[in-house]
């Protein structure tokens, strides 16, 4: 089997339009007939589901920070398997990360350097022009492990405009692949914790083909398509599960207010015999009896929190639910398990009151960044002691601890202690996103 074509979209910050340019050239890839796959760096839910609206196919993550070397591979692998094209975005700034060991900083160059993949560079040069190959210039150089191999401006404001900044760009024997103008038509919405979702997008068709055809005008995708490298990485066959299955037949809560929850857990899962079921709090479903566990993903429950509070077949039997078998909700879950949320209003919402604690959205406040977990004794996350990575991404902030035990002793990226969770029975939970287990302390 001939080995997929790859390459990784990157930028020097956030917000310079690493998404649109993904999209638009996976729309514009598939629309040439070749079967493409998409993954993200990092850890991120949203982007991932705008890869598969575009692709058809499920988005994987890969962070080198939370996931073990051979589980990293591994992903990639299987991402990648079968694909014509396969296409990696980048999180924040391309050589962003967090500290760390060569290679485990979580940033876009540890893929780069990983996979021996080129990087095409998105630049926002809606308030530069020839600048912009200074940028270039600084970035090309910065790390020898890591490759440019071409440039794609984007929000340019007039053929005078392109023609300054890529002709700047051009003269360092850095290709420019295309440019996009400024065009409100190709923007995604957003709100507090990113893009809004892509369940949520009023016609991702049309906009899929919007795209699709902006990068057929605007890039050279032959020329895009010619600086990309051949992509087979070695995967250990016997790689270990990122999180082993929370039960034989899982309910999982799936909606607007439940949809953050990565796709590689639930491959696994599934991989290893579990069935997953889906139901929908904010349509006043309960968790399927048949089911062995239930897990409240994380997403959006503060702008739905009066439909949770009304859905009382939900919240009852939830509570029946959890007298013999494990419940756990990560952020969004671990906000609706708790006795109240307060909306971004200072509306207070009686929420499960499965666990003790109660939450609130109204006075805001970022909670972001890595995180490792010790699980202080054996629940639906692993066996006690169990070492977790994740992330925490999250306005809300507790209003009330209950008297909960802890979940797990969790520190930040930098080993400073942060919320713990809580357990009460047979239930748990916390902010913390679990994305793979390290082993055990």
């Amino acid at each position: 089997m001939t080995a997929a074509r790859a390459a990784i979209i990157a930028a020097p910050q956030s917000g310079a339009g690493k998404t649109t340019v993904t999209l638009a050239l996976l729309a514009a890839l598939r629309r040439r007939g070749l079967l493409v796959r998409a993954a993200k760096a990092g850890p991120d839910y949203i982007d991932p589901a705008f890869h598969a609206a575009v692709t058809g196919v499920a988005s994987v993550n890969l962070d080198s920070w939370a996931m073990p070397p051979d589980l990293l591979d591994a992903l990639a692998a299987q991402a990648a398997e079968g694909a014509d094209f396969f296409l990696i975005e980048g999180v924040m700034g391309l050589f962003d990360g967090a500290a760390g060991p060569a290679g485990r900083s979580g940033g876009t160059a540890d893929l780069a350097a990983r996979f021996g993949l080129p990087v095409v560079l998105v630049l926002d040069v809606a308030r530069q022009a020839q600048s912009a190959a200074a940028v270039v210039r600084g970035f090309a150089g910065h790390d020898p492990a890591v490759r440019i191999a071409g440039v794609i401006l984007n929000r340019t404001g007039s053929e005078r405009h392109r023609a300054f900044a890529a002709g700047a760009i051009a003269a360092l024997g850095v290709p420019v692949l295309g440019a996009l103008p400024r065009d409100a038509a190709l923007a995604l919405p957003e709100r507090h914790l990113g893009l809004v979702q892509a369940i949520e997008h009023a016609d991702p068709v049309a906009f899929s083909e919007r795209l699709a055809a902006a990068a057929e005008q605007h890039f050279d995708l032959d020329a895009f398509m010619a600086c990309a490298a051949p992509f087979a990485p070695s995967a250990a066959t016997n790689c270990a599960l990122a999180l082993p299955p929370p039960g034989q037949r899982i309910a999982l809560a799936h909606d607007r207010a439940f949809s953050f929850i990565y796709p590689h857990l639930i491959a696994a899962w599934r991989r290893a015999g579990a069935e997953i079921l889906p139901f929908s709090p904010l349509a006043d479903e309960p968790p399927p009896d048949s089911a062995d566990s239930c897990w409240l993903p994380g997403g959006y429950p503060e702008l739905h929190a009066e439909a949770l509070a009304a859905a009382q077949k939900f919240s009852s039997r939830l509570r029946r639910f959890a007298q013999t078998r494990p419940v756990h909700g990560e952020c969004g879950g671990y906000m609706v398990l708790g006795q109240r949320l307060e909306d971004a209003a200072g509306r207070s919402h009686a929420m499960t009151g499965l666990l003790g604690h109660a939450t609130s959205f109204a006075a805001r406040k970022l909670h972001l960044g890595y995180r490792t977990a010790r699980l202080l004794s054996d629940s639906i996350l692993g066996r006690g002691g169990t070492l977790i990575r994740g992330h925490e991404f999250h306005y809300a902030a507790l209003s009330g601890n209950g008297n909960d035990e802890p979940l797990a002793d969790v520190t930040d990226g930098d080993g400073r202690a942060v919320e713990s969770g809580g357990r009460g029975g047979n239930v748990t939970g916390a902010f913390f996103h679990a994305i793979a287990a390290e082993g055990r302390a």
